[in-house]
Formats: structure tokens, sequence, C-alpha cells
């Protein structure tokens, strides 16, 4: 779990970050999941917007999305959401 004073950081950190996956009609797609996966092991942070008909599947997509990739909901705002997920520290070099 984050602590308060490092949510407040990332969502100071997301403000200025524009959607880097934009999820259409078709919904939560392999190829959503992929990009998804690859924003995240590259940036640790990022934004995606989340094109539904309604509030609750909206929501319903947002936190299958959080669940399937193991990231944090650091904040939703209408269409827009912010994941985070801490890289995977690399295993040492034998």
């Amino acid at each position: 779990m984050l602590t308060r004073a490092f949510l407040r950081n990332l969502i100071t950190k997301a403000h200025p970050l524009r959607p880097v996956v934009l999820i259409g009609s078709k919904g939560l797609t392999e190829q959503v999941h992929n990009e998804v996966e690859a924003a995240l092991m590259a940036h640790e942070l990022i934004k995606v917007r989340v094109n539904a008909i309604s509030r609750e599947s909206r929501q319903e997509m947002m936190n299958k999305m959080a669940e399937f990739h193991k990231a944090n909901i650091v904040q939703n705002i209408g269409h827009i959401l912010v994941l985070y997920r801490a890289k995977e520290k690399e295993k040492a070099k034998k």
C-alpha cells in the first residue's frame, strides 16, 4: 500500500503527463494490455484515457486494468486514469 505522501507526490508528477494509452470502443483488448504493460515497464507512472459509454463500465474497466497489471490507481478523474507500478529491481548478474 502506498503512503498518502507518496500518492500526493505521484499525483503532482502525473499532472503534466499526457495519456500514453487510449482505450476506445473495443474496450480492453490484448493490444491495450500489451501497450499498458510496455508503458508501465518503461515509465512506472502513466496516464490512460478510457472512453466508455457509462460511468459504471468505465470504472469497471479501470479497476480490471489495475488488477490485471498489478498496478496502483493513483487517481482517476473523468475519463483519465493514472496508474503506478514500481519497476522490478533487476536481478544481480551471476
